[in-house]
């Protein structure tokens, strides 16, 4: 539980928020939807986690137990699939940095696990239109470096769900969680222009797209190490002084 839930006290948060100029929160945001047949609905959650554990143990940030629940209305029409509306995601996401800062924490980034979540890049826009520090994180800028430097062979466009990147992270990360049948699960659909009116059963009937034979846990690793170089330039950011 240790991978999902933060094992902090109060005592620690508030050494931590002690030793830095600016407090930083780091809020993972997962989904709960279907992967094919092979990896779990909690994969996004996962992956998010993942990446925020990795930013933790790099950077003096206040991690956030995550979000489980997002916006995956594409996946409908796959049995287990659950989801909130944008404008509840938006309202939640908003709420917990209103909370923050009163409690003296007033930088928050939002690591996002779900591509379908694009509500959270208008809470971003909003707050830091108002003034209030706030970051998406990755970019498709830290994804792209971090596929280089893993050697990740299917580009971003091919590997759109259940491919060789989450499961790559998901062998590192949590093994565990993997059934067998990603080895023969390739299925790419490169031109998806009409997904939001049609959803992901427009194009798949598996409910993969990438490339999962070629996922390994070197990767996952590689792929984790690379994200967290790249929030140096965020956490940078959120505490300057500018």
């Amino acid at each position: 539980m240790s991978d999902l839930v933060p094992a902090d006290t109060t005592e620690d948060v508030r050494t931590r928020g002690a030793g830095v100029s600016r407090q930083v929160a780091v809020l993972p945001v997962g989904s709960f939807e279907q992967h094919g047949p092979y990896l779990p609905l909690a994969t996004d959650t996962l992956v998010a986690c993942a990446v925020a554990r990795e930013i933790a143990g790099a950077y003096p940030v206040h991690l956030l137990p995550p979000m489980t629940i997002s916006c995956s209305h594409e996946h409908a029409a796959w049995p287990g699939t659950v989801s909130i509306s944008s404008v509840t995601l938006h309202a939640v996401v908003r709420d917990i940095a209103a909370s923050l800062r009163r409690s003296g924490v007033d930088a928050l980034v939002v690591v996002n696990g779900h591509g379908g979540n694009y509500v959270l890049g208008n809470v971003v826009q909003e707050s830091s239109a108002r003034g209030e520090r706030m970051a998406l994180f990755p970019a498709p800028e830290d994804w792209e470096a971090a596929r280089e430097r893993a050697g990740v062979v299917a580009s971003l466009l091919t590997d759109m769900h259940a491919g060789e990147i989450e499961t790559s992270i998901l062998l590192h990360a949590h093994p565990e969680m993997l059934r067998p049948g990603y080895e023969t699960s390739d299925f790419v659909a490169d031109d998806r222009r009409h997904l939001l009116t049609l959803g992901m059963s427009g194009y798949t009937d598996s409910g993969v797209i990438g490339r999962p034979s070629l996922g390994s846990a070197e990767k996952g690793k590689e792929l984790l190490a690379s994200l967290a170089d790249s929030f140096g330039a965020y956490f940078s950011l959120l505490t300057s002084d500018a």
